[in-house]
């Protein structure tokens, strides 16, 4: 065990080391599973985790719970802070510019495939990890990059005690009224954008003047067999929209359906299907693209395994990131469902036409990276507030805001160099696994 010491504050930590075949191991013991049913998506995520050590991370976050199961925990965390609704796999990939429901341009999170419950300062770590390795790869140097990790948790801290005390966070969104820099201009860019954009990137009019998809190297035509699974499971999909959000049963018929390839890095290796489906009218302008990603167990559970009882999701991990979903954004898009094909999992959402993904190599500078990490706090703090007993409290039966706000109460230095401290750590940690990652896939080491 190796104590570090920063700032006149002590934290115990577990000092940085390589360890080759574990790494091996984990890699292959978490993807293997998929192997039978999509190597070469398999060979795509290897490639694309080769890529850096902040891609590499984006890729293991079973490798991170797993971690969290055996390091130290933390100093500020007690009962009531130590199972709430995490994002699971907080990094800067998994934010965006996006439209709700209400029809409000805003930056917020865009991905809970990982949702579970948990620490809170497990987000708060993996977000901060992620600052580092990420600033690192942008030419920041170690004291700047430090400097906004201490900004992103200011962010997050000041607005959990903004929320205390009040319902505030139900409403609270980030938009271009109250944001500037690349988190402004990204808002700017999905609101720019456009549904006969997005129609016209995947899909045509056939002969007979019906809209399909294309046929490319990453959107690709399926079995008749699955075709016809996929359309039978469409059924349980539907009943799983509340009634209140349900269209009529014409606003979801099924018009076509590709296997999409090569999307995302951790989840490569699952099964992502494109569905065409009608909309709001018989007109081919208005269709909507579904996306239906298949979903296993939360990496989280690995460190907690258990602690979100499956039978508030009815064991269907599709229904697990429903939940989590709309737990953690307000004005949630009405096509959030779930359905089970073949017995997978599968959680279904609109492909938005107004969703931009974050582009973190555009932080060139510390204020950028200072500004828009700034944002990223204020978007885990309104995760983490809205998903208290404000959304159900059957599950979390606490106010999560008020709990982290008395908790960190008087000692935010403290807390700030806690998670620092661990960041940058584990960020060597991650340099360390990456080479030896690096290094086996050089070697033909078998990873999936």
């Amino acid at each position: 065990m190796l104590t570090i010491v920063t700032l006149g504050f002590a934290s115990t930590a577990t000092a940085a080391t390589p360890r080759q075949s574990w790494v091996e191991n984990e890699i292959y013991q978490y993807n293997h599973p998929f192997a039978s049913q999509l190597p070469q998506e398999l060979a795509t995520k290897m490639q694309k985790m080769a890529a850096s050590p902040f891609a590499f991370y984006r890729g293991t976050a079973h490798i991170f719970y797993r971690d969290m199961q055996t390091l130290p925990s933390s100093s500020f965390v007690n009962s009531s802070t130590s199972a709430i609704w995490l994002e699971g796999d907080m990094h800067m990939q998994n934010l965006g510019g996006m439209r709700d429901s209400n029809g409000n341009n805003v930056f917020d999170t865009t991905d809970f495939d990982e949702g579970y419950l948990g620490f809170y300062v497990w987000d708060l770590r993996r977000m901060a990890v992620s600052i580092l390795l990420a600033a690192k790869e942008n030419g920041l140097s170690s004291n700047d990059a430090q400097d906004v990790v201490r900004n992103f948790l200011d962010t997050y801290l000041n607005k959990m005690s903004d929320f205390k005390g009040n319902n505030d966070e139900s409403s609270y969104r980030l938009e271009s009224s109250n944001t500037n820099g690349v988190v402004n201009d990204l808002i700017q860019q999905a609101a720019s954008k456009s549904r006969s954009g997005l129609l016209s990137k995947y899909t045509l009019l056939n002969s007979s003047g019906d809209r399909v998809f294309q046929t490319t190297s990453e959107l690709q035509a399926l079995s008749s067999s699955t075709y016809s699974s996929i359309s039978t499971a469409m059924s349980s999909y539907i009943a799983s929209i509340p009634s209140s959000k349900r269209y009529s049963n014409s606003y979801y018929n099924l018009k076509d359906i590709r296997l999409k390839l090569g999307s995302g890095t951790g989840s490569l290796g699952r099964y992502r299907y494109y569905l065409l489906i009608e909309g709001p009218s018989s007109a081919t302008d208005d269709d909507r693209i579904l996306e239906m990603k298949q979903e296993t167990s939360s990496t989280v559970a690995i460190a907690v395994p258990g602690l979100l009882s499956s039978s508030v999701y009815g064991n269907n991990q599709g229904t697990r990131v429903t939940i989590a979903t709309k737990a953690m954004l307000a004005n949630t898009d009405p096509l959030v469902g779930y359905t089970t094909v073949n017995n997978l999992f599968f959680m279904l959402h609109e492909k938005s036409p107004y969703q931009e993904d974050f582009d973190y190599t555009l932080l060139t500078t510390k204020t950028k990276f200072m500004d828009a990490m700034g944002y990223a706090g204020k978007v885990v703090a309104k995760n983490h507030a809205i998903s208290d007993k404000d959304y159900n409290d059957a599950i979390v039966p606490y106010s999560v805001d008020k709990e982290v706000t008395d908790i960190v109460s008087g000692n935010k230095a403290a807390f700030k160099n806690e998670i620092v401290n661990f960041a940058l750590d584990y960020a060597t940690q991650v340099e360390y696994d990456y080479a030896s990652f690096v290094d086996a896939l050089n070697r033909g080491v078998p990873l999936y």
